[in-house]
């Protein structure tokens, strides 16, 4: 996949900030998990959520095993995997998404954390391969004009993280066709709320088609919108 234009939402970027691995860190993983549950952004075990971190001097990051319900999830279960070997350790598998988590981080160093839901709106656009386009001002929070639809893969392969890094250029979340959607952050709770905005974007989105396809803003609208969160707008 050839990534699109990326010229509206280019920022200087900082590196995130690499934090212990330890059981502050463990407990905070965990409550993001079940909150993409409560929000219902995931069911079930679906969907993953990782943290970059480091132990004993190895940088790399925590992510949720495959198949443990999230309500079971204890911090013992959670699989530290290493960024330069993509070596994993503890008593659980990685998620089946653990390349995605892998190959983002490697490549986008201000990320802190990533959000992976199957939420039903970003899903449904994802299903028919939209992109969620300039329709709304808060599609900037996602770090451009509009967030890619990545082209469909078979779950937990190389090639869907290799089409979901392409699609992140320049941005800060993805939709995954016939799968989901990929949210990113400094932190665990930014990379929860962009998640939760693409649903809720993606979700406004399906209901203004329903009068027809929406107005767009265009790229220099954008641009201020992109500069008013950077400046006075929270600072985002």
């Amino acid at each position: 996949m050839q990534p699109r234009d990326g010229s509206v939402g280019r920022e200087a970027r900082r590196e995130a900030q690499i934090v212990e691995d330890g059981p502050a860190l463990r407990t905070e993983l965990i409550h993001i998990a079940r909150t993409t549950v409560a929000r219902g952004l995931n069911v079930n075990k679906s969907g993953n959520v990782s943290v970059r971190c480091a132990r004993g001097g190895v940088e790399g990051f925590l992510i949720t095993p495959t198949a443990i319900d999230y309500r079971d999830l204890t911090e013992q279960d959670l699989v530290f995997v290493g960024l330069k070997d993509g070596r994993c350790s503890g008593t659980r598998a990685p998620s089946s998404e653990w390349r995605i988590h892998l190959d983002v981080l490697r490549a986008r160093r201000e990320f802190g954390a990533i959000v992976h839901t199957h939420s039903p709106a970003a899903t449904a656009l994802s299903c028919h391969g939209l992109d969620l386009p300039s329709f709304h001002y808060m599609i900037a929070v996602c770090g451009g004009p509009d967030v890619r639809c990545a082209p469909y893969a078979t779950f937990g392969t190389q090639e869907l993280s290799d089409y979901a890094l392409a699609a992140l250029v320049e941005r800060k979340a993805c939709l995954l066709r016939n799968h989901g959607s990929v949210g990113c952050g400094d932190d665990l709770a930014q990379a929860l709320s962009i998640a939760q905005e693409v649903e809720h974007l993606a979700h406004i989105y399906l209901l203004a088609r329903q009068l027809g396809e929406p107005l767009r803003l265009n790229e220099q609208q954008m641009l201020a919108v992109m500069e008013s969160f950077r400046t006075s707008y929270g600072q985002r």
